[in-house]
This record gives C-alpha cells, sequence and structure tokens, in this order.
C-alpha cells in the first residue's frame, strides 16, 4: 500500500511511474484477512486523510464504533463517537484495500511490473515491506463466511495471545478470527488453537468455507527512512505500532509523504521524522507497558478502559508519561528484543 500510495501521487503529479513487484499481482501477501484501518492515531477521520492524500475508496471500508473488550472471563463494550476503525480485507480481489490502490494506480498509467525485482540502487522508492529479520509479531487465523451479526472483539488474554491479542471480526457475513503472539513465536499454534475454541463456545458461531491466514510484523526504532538516495516507506522503513501492529495508516501515509517530497524536492527525511518519530517512540512505551500489565493482570485493561478511551489519541502521540517512561522502555525491551535494533 506505500509503494501505491506513492505511485498514485508521482502519476497524479505527471510523472512517468514504473512499480516493480515480485508477486504475481498486488495483496499476495495476505488471503483475505479482514484488519482495521485505525481512527484514533490522528483527530482527522482517515477517510478523509485518504481523500487528501488523492486516493479513492474504492474498496470495501465499513465503519465500527463499537469493540468488545475481553479477558476471556470478563468483558466490556466501548463505544465511541466516531468509527474507532473501519475494516478493509487484505489481498488481490476486487473489493480489497489493495486491489483498489491497484486499480487507481493502473488507471493513471502506473506501470506495475509484477513477478519482477530491481536492485535497490536502481529504485527511487523502496517499499518491500517487513524484513524477515526483524519480526516481532506472528499471527495466525482463518477467513470464513458465517450468518453470524457483525462484531470486533478484541481478547486479552496470555493463555491464547501471548504478550498479543486475538480477535474475531465479523462484517456483513464475512468473519476473520487471528492470533498475534509476540516474543515466544512458537506459542502461536496453540494460541490460536485456545482463541478458536473460545469465539466458536462463547459466540455460537457458524463457520463456512474456512481459509487460513498468516502474517508477520516488523519494528525498528533505528527507522531507515533514506539511504543512498533511496526513500523507504511502510514495514520496509520500520513504521509499525509496536503496541498492536496497526500499520496501514503509517504505509499509506509514508508514501503520499515519500511523493510530495519528490514533487516539492523537500527532504524526505525530515518530513517523515516529524510525522511519525513521536508516534513510534508512543507506541513502543505503550508495548512496555502493556507487558508489565497482561503479565499481571489483564482484567487491569477492562477496568480501565473508560480511561483508556479518553486518552486513546493522548496514548499515540507521546505524552508526558510515555516520555518519562521512555528511557525505561528502551533499556527493558532492548534486552527482550535484541534483534530488533531498538
Amino acid at each position: 500500500m506505500s509503494g501505491l500510495s506513492a505511485a498514485i501521487n508521482l502519476a497524479k503529479a505527471g510523472y512517468d511511474v514504473e512499480v516493480y513487484e515480485k508477486n504475481k499481482d498486488a495483496g499476495m501477501r495476505f488471503n483475505g484477512d479482514l484488519q482495521g484501518l485505525e481512527n484514533w492515531s490522528e483527530k482527522k477521520d482517515i477517510l478523509e486523510e485518504l481523500k487528501e492524500m488523492n486516493l479513492e475508496i474504492n474498496f470495501d471500508c465499513d465503519p465500527f464504533s463499537k469493540v468488545t473488550i475481553s479477558n476471556c472471563y470478563k468483558a466490556k463494550d466501548v463505544y465511541f463517537e466516531k468509527p474507532l476503525f473501519y475494516l478493509v480485507k487484505r489481498g488481490s480481489f476486487p473489493s480489497s484495500i489493495d486491489y483498489g490502490l491497484k486499480e487507481q494506480a493502473l488507471n493513471l498509467g502506473v506501470d506495475i511490473n509484477f513477478e519482477k525485482t530491481i536492485p535497490i540502487s536502481e529504485a527511487d522508492i523502496v517499499a518491500s515491506g517487513p524484513s524477515f529479520n526483524k519480526v516481532f509479531g506472528i499471527a495466525k487465523g482463518i477467513i470464513f463466511k458465517t450468518d453470524s451479526s457483525d462484531k470486533a472483539i478484541m481478547l486479552l488474554n496470555n493463555n491464547v495471545a501471548f504478550k498479543g491479542y486475538s480477535y474475531l471480526l465479523i462484517t456483513k457475513g464475512y468473519g476473520c478470527m487471528a492470533t498475534i503472539v509476540f516474543d515466544e513465536l512458537n506459542r502461536i499454534n496453540s494460541c490460536f488453537e485456545k482463541t478458536k475454541e473460545f469465539f466458536e463456545n462463547e459466540f455460537k458461531l457458524d463457520i463456512k468455507s474456512p481459509k487460513e491466514l498468516s502474517g508477520i510484523g516488523n519494528f525498528s526504532l533505528r527507522n531507515i527512512f533514506e539511504k543512498d538516495g533511496k526513500l523507504y516507506v511502510g514495514e520496509a522503513a520500520g513504521l509499525q505500532d509496536f503496541l498492536f501492529g496497526y500499520g496501514m495508516r503509517y504505509a499509506i501515509t509514508s508514501g503520499y509523504l515519500a511523493a510530495k517530497s519528490i514533487i516539492s524536492k523537500k527532504d524526505y527525511k525530515k518530513i517523515v521524522e516529524k510525522k511519525f518519530k513521536n508516534k513510534i517512540r508512543a507506541g513502543f512505551v505503550n508495548r512496555y507497558i502493556f507487558e508489565k500489565i497482561i503479565d499481571k493482570d489483564s482484567s487491569i485493561i477492562i477496568n480501565k478502559l473508560d480511561y483508556l478511551k479518553k486518552n486513546l489519541y493522548s496514548f499515540y502521540n507521546y505524552n508526558l508519561r510515555q516520555r518519562i517512561f521512555y528511557p525505561l522502555a528502551v533499556r527493558s525491551l532492548n534486552k527482550k528484543y535484541p534483534n530488533l535494533e531498538l
């Protein structure tokens, strides 16, 4: 998405754009996953921002203003005045966000070379996705058809999602269930089986035509935004939320900023650092605090949901408390995740 966002904006500005994609289509990393296009890290609605970034909404995009948080024993519904996120599909098929952005690029005359790569030395923008050398989280789950009602549920419990979370998302008869595990990644299979058992028993799900999904996430505080004149965007630049791994908004925005820097001949590194540096640090401290809480008692989060809801924007924009905790978080997580170059 970061590369297509850049390509679309460059093409609209009159540039001849070539994209090289190693897979046979856009979105091949995914298998129809439902993902949340987050709407809490900025005050402006993400759909409004997409339009300002010259992107059309030509893909399924379903708003959710209610989410249920559970720890398997206790659950609470949380309601928001505006959509907390928009559910989008990921993959290489019509109605997915990947397919939609690809079509926008093609309609503007962007030349997309599928199943082809070029050396980084020949590229202007690098949007190659996450590095397998810096994996901090792994996901496993299923997509399925269902007659169950729309819902968005997050599950916080180390037995079903070690250091991470599980979720159940259903919109318009289309469901997605997954577990995301951090740190001890070998737990993923057992965690997902426990997640599936819980959701099936709790909500009496009718799961039809299930298909497996999987994915990885990476993170770094030593972000590479520009190297040897090449602009790095999305997860190739290490742009990812270290707490829960919400990165689509970051990816799309970074692609837009890369294109804008080329068009206006401005310093991309300065622009993107100003936009994301504090958000990355905030997510880093959030991860540190979350692991402390989840190891002790996940019900603390359930009991504090009203407070968390009220301060959600602040938690993603490096508030005073996060600035105080930051040095401690760096020391602690640097020992736990040395391969992430924190």
